[in-house]
């Protein structure tokens, strides 16, 4: 039996031990004051802007929602684009279109890195700044997203693309790289389009992790372990082969434990960083090295779920304390299990 055999059956072996639901606090809150700062100047700033792109990740295409954007942009012109597309399986996206095409958004999935891809959201500026040009002697887009959907690439990309300029917004891998918005940025000259970028912004108190964690949640902990109990519920993802790793596990602090062996993520005397095994964990998935997934649940009753949940109330002050002791909790329990494993 060859190795990559071995790894299937183990593979396949973790799949049925795996568990059936992710377990863990029911809110969890964070919400930076640059954020809020965010928000505020959003608004002050939306009587001058013509289009909102709202940006999201393609891979998760309802958790990327931020439901308090629809306070700021109110009834303004918007384009929702799916970033990072490449990074997902293309068969969500007439999904996604259908079932954003029913709320009154409309949808592009771009890459960043094909000019074309990018083009398609310089035509609709350039198509509504064209359709008036006394109403819009210069068309100013405002790009919002939460953290780390792509926004400052997206810019970038724009620029290169309509006025084959360099970078222009700084971009990183970890959320919150642009904490305050942005002046004017042209992205194309003849019609004048202007983009204004601003920071990401999370949703503040979050009731159901297990649809919101996904990609942009501060506590890295819990989102790894989310993101190892979807993958090994992903029949054929061998993330075990990605990463080097010997045989695939359903226990967080045990998984941990082997690839920061693997990466020489030890501190002296042998104990894990488990910090730094966690990181290095994340950027391989927001790397694509697992390949293309998609981390929501997209049938029609989850979506109806997903907009259902986003409705309801924000907690109390006594419910946002509680989750962030339990949040930090929880953190705490993952060092100890991976050091216990030492």
């Amino acid at each position: 039996m060859s190795t990559h055999d071995a790894v299937q059956m183990s593979l396949k072996s973790c799949l049925r031990l795996a568990r059936t639901s992710f377990e863990h606090e029911k809110s969890i809150s964070w919400f930076p004051g640059h954020m809020m700062a965010g928000l505020r100047e959003m608004g002050d700033q939306m009587r001058t802007v013509d289009l909102v792109v709202e940006t999201r990740d393609a891979r998760i295409p309802l958790s990327s929602i931020n439901r308090q954007f629809e306070q700021v942009i109110g009834s303004k012109r918007r384009l929702v684009v799916y970033n990072k597309a490449d990074l997902a399986p293309v068969a969500i996206q007439e999904v996604v279109r259908q079932e954003m095409a029913k709320r009154n958004q409309q949808v592009l999935f771009t890459n960043t890195n094909i000019n074309k891809s990018v083009n398609k959201i310089l035509d609709v500026a350039k198509a509504i700044a064209l359709s008036d040009a006394v109403k819009y002697p210069q068309l100013v887009v405002m790009v919002v997203g939460m953290p780390n959907v792509g926004k400052s690439s997206l810019i970038n990309a724009l620029r290169r693309t309509g006025i084959n300029k360099g970078k222009a917004a700084n971009t990183g891998a970890k959320p919150g790289v642009t904490r305050a918005l942005s002046g004017r940025i042209r992205v194309l000259e003849a019609p004048a389009v202007y983009l204004v970028d601003t920071p990401g912004v999370m949703i503040p108190h979050i009731p159901d992790p297990i649809a919101a964690i996904k990609d942009n949640i501060a506590d890295e902990a819990v989102l790894a372990d989310y993101l190892l109990f979807r993958l090994n519920r992903f029949e054929g993802v061998d993330y075990c082969s990605a990463l080097g790793i010997d045989g695939p596990t359903d226990d967080i602090g045990e998984f941990l434990q082997k690839l920061g062996k693997k990466i020489g993520a030890l501190r002296q005397g042998g104990e894990l960083d488990v910090d730094k095994a966690t990181q290095y964990f994340l950027r391989a998935f927001r790397a694509g090295r697992f390949g293309q997934l998609c981390l929501d649940d997209l049938d029609a009753d989850s979506v109806e779920a997903y907009f259902q949940r986003s409705t309801e109330l924000p907690l109390s002050k006594h419910q946002k304390a509680k989750a962030r002791r339990e949040a930090q909790r929880q953190r705490a329990l993952v060092r100890a299990q991976s050091r216990n494993l030492v």
